[in-house]
């Protein structure tokens, strides 16, 4: 098994509320991205492979990296946050949230009900994403080196939801931690891979870049 590093996008468009109008790059967004790549070439950072989802953001953080052309795998892709959240608004008359903070005790509502199927007909099953978040990653680990991953951080938490056993409030919370262009890093141990890397941003530790820590 090899190592593999997610990476979250950069900033997308904080200012939407569904999921086409939020897929694309801020500015800010693309010179994370920029940073990002500045720093793992000047580090002599090794990962022959290069993959991503389809989304419109995972493609342009890679671009701005200095990635043109990575593997594209749509088991990549972010769960469909903005339509859970419109299906329990309509099913279950949960507010969506109109500022950041109301989103950190939404999102943990929204997994538990997803998690336990009280969501009716969802775009996407959790037994779904759970499944395809395992088995893209568990083929990218049995490929020959390193490789890192330009995803979102609904499947980076899942997949450290998977490699700890976290429960959906877990997990949520995780994935209210991750930060925009952070590094993540599983590697096997035991046959198993196990997270030895969280939301690492190196290329905004200096002072000047610290407004660059996003979260949304």
């Amino acid at each position: 098994m090899s190592h593999i590093t997610l990476i979250r996008h950069g900033q997308a468009n904080t200012g939407a509320r569904d999921e086409a109008s939020y897929d694309r790059l801020s500015d800010l967004g693309h010179q994370q991205a920029a940073w990002l790549g500045d720093h793992l070439r000047s580090t002599g950072s090794h990962h022959p492979r290069v993959y991503c989802g389809t989304l419109r953001r995972h493609i342009e953080t890679a671009a701005s990296m200095g990635f043109a052309d990575p593997a594209q795998d749509a088991r990549l892709n972010e769960m469909e946050y903005f339509t859970l959240a419109e299906a329990m608004r309509d099913q279950h008359g949960l507010p969506i949230p109109k500022e950041r903070e109301g989103f950190v005790d939404h999102l943990p509502k929204v997994f538990a009900a997803w998690a336990k199927d009280e969501i009716t007909d969802p775009y996407e099953s959790w037994a779904s994403f759970e499944t395809r978040t395992q088995a893209c990653l568990e083929e990218i680990a049995a490929g020959d080196g390193p490789a890192m991953v330009v995803t979102s951080g609904g499947l980076i938490s899942m997949a450290l939801r998977q490699a700890m056993g976290l429960d959906s409030a877990a997990m949520a919370r995780v994935t209210l931690a991750i930060m925009n262009t952070s590094m993540h890093r599983l590697f096997p141990i035991g046959g198993h891979l196990s997270p030895v890397l969280f939301n690492a941003v190196p290329h905004l530790e200096a002072p000047d870049r610290h407004f660059a820590q996003t979260h949304l």
